[in-house]
């Protein structure tokens, strides 16, 4: 299954963010960043998502990884696809 609506919740200036948006980008993988920081309503429903306010967070088809690396990022990917 090829996962079809990509969220990444990120914080400007946040280097695990930008590595996050890399990744994606780099796969082709089409997703929607969201900056908690300028939008209170983000921060807020990546808060209710994820219980955390560490950033980033990844919403893929109501899947939810947090707080993570590109390896973790790597690892849930692979199993989104199976």
């Amino acid at each position: 299954m090829k996962p079809r609506n990509v969220r990444l919740f990120v914080k400007p200036y946040c280097d695990w963010c930008q590595e996050a948006r890399d990744w994606l980008d780099e796969r082709g993988i089409p997703h929607e960043v969201i900056d908690v920081i300028s939008d209170p309503a983000a921060r807020a429903e990546m808060h209710e998502l994820s219980g955390q306010t560490l950033a980033p967070v990844i919403e893929v088809d109501g899947e939810v990884l947090a707080d993570f690396d590109t390896g973790q990022l790597k690892a849930f990917w692979e199993k989104l696809e199976h």
